[in-house]
């Protein structure tokens, strides 16, 4: 057995989180692979007016793909903050996926619907009312964590989707330090990787971004089961 103490075994550990994130971020990619074709479309566009026909699909797609793809990626990303707990008995992100389609499929179309009515809110008042559409804005940050908070739910308990989405609701407006842990490591990883090394997007983004997230959420979890 390799000796994984001192300067050595720091290397290893360091090799073996760049591998789960990395092989978690690109599994993520590759089941995401329609969403950013569609996306990639969508920035190339050369009139807002033609935005319809890639948007349209892209809300029909997100809640079949990316949203089961997304909550495999944050079971997965549980694993690897409880990875010392042995009773957690690991899954490959396929079987994630797998089990939890129905619930992460019905929980995205709710989401998507919520997210077209303020993108709405906000392109409407954007010329009408600034003070509207930045309160709308704020509502944008707040939807924003329940939908990440909704990740880390539905990995870790075993509800069905109303507790879910009532659950992961109550714990965004009810933790203000998990909302603010959210807020701010979101924006860090997605300013850098959008902005700095776009490259970072299918190799590490998503992972990392899950991994912060519900690891603010299981130290949240983790202190409320201690007061009970």
């Amino acid at each position: 057995m390799a000796d994984r103490s001192g300067f050595m075994g720091g290397m290893y550990a360091v090799s073996e989180w760049i591998s789960r994130f990395t092989i978690g971020n690109l599994l993520w990619a590759l089941f995401n692979l329609p969403v950013g074709l569609l996306l990639l479309s969508l920035l190339n566009l050369q009139g807002i007016e033609l935005a319809f026909y890639i948007l349209a699909p892209l809300a029909i797609i997100i809640p079949f793909v990316f949203f089961p793809s997304t909550t495999a990626l944050f079971a997965k990303a549980r694993e690897w903050v409880r990875k010392d707990e042995k009773e957690l008995a690991e899954k490959s992100f396929l079987q994630y996926y797998i089990e939890n389609y129905r619930n992460s499929l019905f929980g995205g179309i709710i989401f998507v619907v919520f997210w077209i009515v303020l993108s709405a809110d906000v392109y409407y008042f954007s010329t009408r009312n600034t003070l509207l559409m930045n309160a709308f804005l704020i509502m944008g940050i707040l939807l924003f964590v329940w939908t990440i908070n909704f990740f880390s739910v539905i990995v870790h308990y075993e509800l069905n989707l109303k507790k879910v989405m009532k659950q992961s609701f109550l714990i965004t407006v009810g933790s203000p330090l998990l909302f603010l842990t959210i807020v701010i490591s979101s924006a860090i990883i997605l300013y850098i990787s959008l902005y700095i090394f776009p490259l970072l997007i299918p190799i590490v983004t998503g992972s990392l971004m899950a991994f912060l997230s519900f690891s603010a959420f299981y130290r949240l979890h983790l202190k409320i089961a201690n007061k009970t």
